[in-house]
């Protein structure tokens, strides 16, 4: 099932998008904004695997918005002005769609979605390796690449749905993934699963207690089912 959000100023452009993907198999509206700004933080509260996007909105136009992601889904561009069309592909739009649109004209733009999802689809996350000269790493996939994640600078790993954000010192990057995947092949010398939603680096513990742990000052909370396993990690009994 792929997730999808909607963008848009005008709410009958937001009800036809979502009329189409309704007809369709394998797609969930997730949320329709006519609010970018809003938009904007749902998606790093919930990230999606596709955006249809507006571009002339007040206050934050589509283009704006995509140059302030920090992480790009798939996105496909609606609008009624035809000359945005170059901008849009040169931040990496999936397709542009110009309205009214074409049911079609949709299915065709879907259909160039489905065809890169394929293509992604090969595991995401990769096997951890390490040779004499490399430290041990993953590579996961994030922003339409494959990223290489250093185990030493994983912090924790926070569950979102069918998602996995890895904090890092460097900042957080989100993968599509369970957590239980990461739970399997991560060393279970170097790691622990805490709670239902996250996985920590043991040693970047810097505090314990009743309430839960600290990475740093990142409060992260201890489930009822995982807790003897902290104490006996953490604390040695």
């Amino acid at each position: 099932m792929y997730t999808c959000y909607i963008i848009d100023d005008e709410p009958i452009a937001i009800e036809i998008i979502s009329t189409y993907l309704q007809r369709l198999e394998g797609f969930s509206v997730q949320g329709a904004f006519t609010n970018p700004v809003k938009a904007f933080e749902a998606l790093q509260q919930q990230p999606v695997d596709l955006i249809f996007l507006d571009i002339q909105m007040p206050g934050l136009t589509g283009l704006e918005f995509l140059r302030a992601l920090p992480a790009k889904p798939a996105v496909i561009l609606t609008t009624a002005y035809r000359e945005f069309a170059l901008e849009g592909f040169e931040l990496d739009v999936l397709d542009y769609l110009l309205k009214p649109v074409p049911f079609e004209r949709f299915l065709k733009a879907v259909g160039k979605f489905r065809a890169q999802a394929a293509r992604a689809d090969s595991p995401t996350l990769l096997p951890i390796l390490a040779s004499d000269v490399e430290a041990p790493h993953l590579f996961v996939r994030a922003d339409r690449k494959n990223v290489k994640v250093l185990l030493d600078d994983i912090l924790y790993l926070e569950s979102l749905k069918d998602y996995v954000r890895i904090a890092t010192p460097a900042g957080k990057i989100t993968t599509k993934e369970t957590i239980g995947h990461f739970e399997e092949i991560l060393p279970g010398d170097r790691f622990l699963r805490v709670h239902r939603s996250f996985i920590v680096a043991k040693d970047k513990i810097t505090a314990h207690s009743a309430d839960g742990l600290e990475i740093g000052k990142t409060p992260i909370p201890v489930g009822r089912m995982y807790k003897m396993a902290v104490d006996k990690a953490v604390l040695g009994k």
